[in-house]
């Protein structure tokens, strides 16, 4: 069985959104900041202290150069913090992150307890109170990739007016950073409106939650992700799609793991929003729509006996468009409305 390295730079064939992060990106796009201190103590919860010297807040890079080559065979309960620290950074650059082996959720405490200058991943090998939208939980198994990220998006910028678009290319990112890895293209990962990573349309296998705070001309975002990377249970996993696709094709593709696919999710979204910054929704919409699930969809608004509607796409806010009989286009707000894939339902999200 042949073994395929995974590159350190992925090949810019696979997509224009893949190829070498720059030098110095343009820091009017965002700050998303990630270096490691120390390894905490795995037993506190707290953010790290004391904090690295002060980083270069103009700088919005974050992981660089992609991983090398995955070992299938590191299941640690702790997180692999040499494995990915390497690359989890550019060398000029000091800025924290934070290694939480086990912790409640972190998206209510990290904006506040930061300097404003700084931006933060915080990684948890396993969550004890994952949230999801509305009252829903999400169960955070060991094997799953878990990480929150503090981004900091200027107002008055092409992001800063559709930060509905956020929880978009979050989901996107992951989705491109495991089918953006070459041999990898036909992992059928997909996105689903609004928030989540889905294996083809049949089953949830990652999400995304959001929280925004605007101070001043800036907007402090936080956005929590969660997605299975070895553990089966209780769903499906990236690593289970991985095994049947080489059991459907004869081909030997090696398993993956959490701590590369959060590097590369996380590199990823900063192309993502380098693109955005630049061209608006066009910058990433072709790449949105190559994998999402909707495409032609016809689903019922409100109930079974609501009117039915084909989904047609995103406006220009992030939003999802639907076109009804009649001819009229309808825009549905992720922020109340819910999609149920099985019973083909956009229907008011539980509060």
């Amino acid at each position: 069985m042949r073994k395929t390295p995974l590159p350190q730079q992925p090949d810019p064939a696979h997509g224009s959104l893949t190829s070498p992060l720059p030098q110095q990106p343009d820091p009017a796009h965002c700050s998303i900041m990630s270096p490691l201190p120390q390894q905490p103590d795995p037993a506190h919860c707290s953010i790290m202290s004391p904090l690295p010297q002060q980083p270069d807040p103009a700088h919005c890079s974050i992981m660089s150069p992609l991983p090398q080559q995955p070992d299938p065979a590191h299941h640690s309960l702790v997180f692999p913090l040499q494995a990915y620290q390497p690359w989890a950074s550019s060398p000029e650059q000091n800025m924290p992150s934070a290694l939480l082996n086990l912790c409640p959720p972190t998206d209510g405490r990290l904006m506040f307890e930061m300097p404003q200058e700084m931006g933060l991943i915080a990684i948890a090998v396993r969550q004890t109170q994952g949230k999801g939208r509305g009252p829903n939980a999400w169960l955070s198994p060991v094997g799953c990739a878990l990480f929150t990220l503090l981004v900091s998006v200027p107002l008055r910028s092409q992001l800063g007016q559709r930060i509905p678009f956020v929880q978009h290319l979050m989901s996107l990112a992951v989705v491109e950073a495991v089918r953006s890895i070459p041999e990898y293209e036909e992992i059928n990962l997909r996105v689903k409106w609004p928030n989540d990573i889905y294996y083809s349309d049949l089953m949830k296998i990652g999400g995304v939650l959001v929280n925004s705070t605007l101070m001043g001309e800036t907007f402090y975002i936080l956005i929590g992700c969660g997605f299975n990377v070895t553990n089966s249970n209780p769903t499906i996993c990236i690593n289970d799609l991985i095994a049947e696709h080489n059991k459907q094709h004869g081909a030997g593709l090696k398993p993956l793991r959490a701590d590369h696919l959060i590097a590369r999710a996380v590199t990823v979204l900063e192309r993502l929003i380098d693109a955005f910054q630049a061209q608006g929704p066009n910058g990433v919409l072709p790449l949105y729509y190559k994998y999402w699930v909707h495409s032609g969809q016809q689903v019922h608004l409100g109930s079974t006996e609501g009117p039915q509607v084909s989904i047609v796409g995103l406006d220009d806010s992030g939003f999802l468009q639907v076109h009804q009989k009649g001819g009229e286009v309808v825009t549905v707000h992720p922020d109340g409305n819910s999609f149920d894939m099985l019973r083909n339902l956009i229907v008011p999200k539980r509060q």
